[in-house]
């Protein structure tokens, strides 16, 4: 069964309050969306391999440690996930970047995939799916989907908030995949929308309404 890894650190608590908040405009919105995906990041690259290796330095030589394993892909869903790229990139510059569009059928409501680009050696690659909100899980898990039909098979999810609901229906749908999140809330309401929440992220992200 997929495990639910809620972050606690202070720092990510400090400023998940103001991204919360209804008050706190685009531009620093979109900063503190990129500060958290980065502490994040630190968090969830955690149990990453490393491999011994000899440095030089200025004074001798010394055994020191360096990445090893497979490469990192991060697949932001578009559009609210591109929010949290940038954040991770800077700690991880070498990551390759894939994308998931989807839309929601407006008679069925169920996710619709429309676009999708990942790296060529998908089966090569960690990959971290980033959505800012897991709020009734479908996208998600038509994204993880999409991954997993082209041949990805170590694949974590990354999200700001989240609802009982979603990682509900993403531990019946993909329970190999484990959840990183910032917060869990308390429900969706009527609208799918996540009580409290904050709101539609990828309008307070771009300015949009």
């Amino acid at each position: 069964m997929a495990k639910v890894y809620v972050f606690d650190h202070p720092l990510i608590q400090h400023k998940l309050t103001y991204i919360r908040d209804k008050h706190t405009g685009t531009k620093e919105f979109r900063e503190l969306v990129d500060e958290v995906a980065a502490l994040m990041a630190y968090e969830i690259t955690r149990d990453m391999p490393l491999q011994e290796v000899d440095v030089e330095t200025p004074v001798e030589v010394c055994r020191s440690y360096r990445l090893a394993g497979k490469k990192l892909g991060l697949v932001p869903i578009l559009r609210a996930g591109l929010g949290m790229v940038d954040g991770i990139l800077k700690l991880i510059p070498a990551a390759k970047v894939g994308h998931v569009g989807l839309y929601r059928d407006p008679k069925t409501l169920q996710p619709v995939e429309y676009y999708v680009k990942l790296p060529s050696d998908v089966e090569e690659r960690d990959f971290i799916v980033i959505d800012p909100m897991l709020a009734t899980g479908g996208s998600a898990v038509e994204a993880i989907q999409s991954l997993k039909n082209r041949g990805a098979n170590s694949i974590k999810l990354m999200c700001l908030i989240a609802a009982p609901e979603g990682i509900e229906k993403m531990e019946q749908a993909h329970p190999d995949v484990d959840i990183f999140v910032a917060g869990v809330d308390e429900k969706l309401n009527e609208k799918g929308y996540i009580v409290p929440g904050l709101g539609d992220a990828g309008d307070r992200l771009f300015g949009t309404k």
